[in-house]
């Protein structure tokens, strides 16, 4: 029996074949689709350059926020992008497994807890001039608003020293709606199959001096809930109730 879960392998996905077809997939049928249905916008381009691999750390909305983000990415990043990809969601059927590792160059890693074994590969990869692509928040927002992130991005920041880019989606959740969000507001909607999206990208983010692991995951996330605001209107995206006592 094939491998599952954190065992799945994906070293196959990084391949020259894997990587050729993926692109052509990406490229010529992926992306164009997403600027077709969605009118893609894609603001902070500017913040991509200087040749490092980065670790971009995105909101999650809906199952197409992936191919959005990676139709925004110039194409000389996005062919050497990983997805960080839940282990439970995406690697526990070998056929979805093989799926999402040939479309997104996705390896998968316990959004529950930070996993040494999952860590220490992404770590490995940026390493290799790999860009990571991960959401902190460990799965879709249940309600739109941005949810409280894990530590694992910045964990994985602080111990790879690469810089981390904030991501923000906007309005994702309403492509499709239903079929991949979560939250209410665009699972209650219309059926769309065509709605304005955007992603913008904000300036990269280093640790500072002394500044610990939880202090830097506070700030990374605030520069993704800050980037919302920006582009939503909405002063109340990344506030929670707790955070006003």
């Amino acid at each position: 029996m094939s491998q599952l879960g954190l065992d799945y392998p994906t070293q196959w996905g990084r391949r020259y074949t894997a990587r050729f077809v993926r692109d052509l997939y990406l490229t010529l049928f992926v992306a164009p689709t997403i600027r077709r249905i969605g009118q893609l916008r894609v603001d902070g381009i500017e913040h991509l350059s200087g040749g490092d691999p980065f670790i971009f750390v995105a909101n999650h909305i809906s199952h197409m926020d992936t191919p959005i983000v990676l139709s925004a990415l110039p194409r000389s990043l996005r062919k050497r992008t990983i997805v960080a990809a839940a282990m439970d969601n995406f690697f526990m059927n070998r056929r979805k497994a093989f799926f999402t590792v040939l479309s997104f160059n996705a390896i998968p890693i316990d959004r529950h807890k930070v996993n040494r074994r999952s860590s220490q590969l992404a770590i490995d990869l940026l390493e290799d001039r790999w860009n990571i692509l991960i959401y902190p928040e460990g799965g879709r927002s249940p309600d739109g608003n941005l949810q409280e992130f894990k530590g694992g991005a910045a964990y994985l920041a602080e111990r790879s020293r690469r810089p981390v880019i904030p991501v923000y989606i906007h309005d994702a959740g309403y492509l499709r709606g239903a079929r991949y969000a979560k939250a209410p507001k665009f699972t209650g909607a219309e059926g769309q199959n065509t709605h304005p999206v955007s992603v913008t990208f904000g300036a990269p983010l280093m640790p500072f001096v002394d500044e610990n692991i939880r202090r830097y995951g506070a700030r990374i996330e605030e520069a993704v809930a800050e980037l919302g605001r920006r582009v939503s209107g909405d002063p109340t995206y990344g506030v929670r109730p707790s955070d006003e006592y």
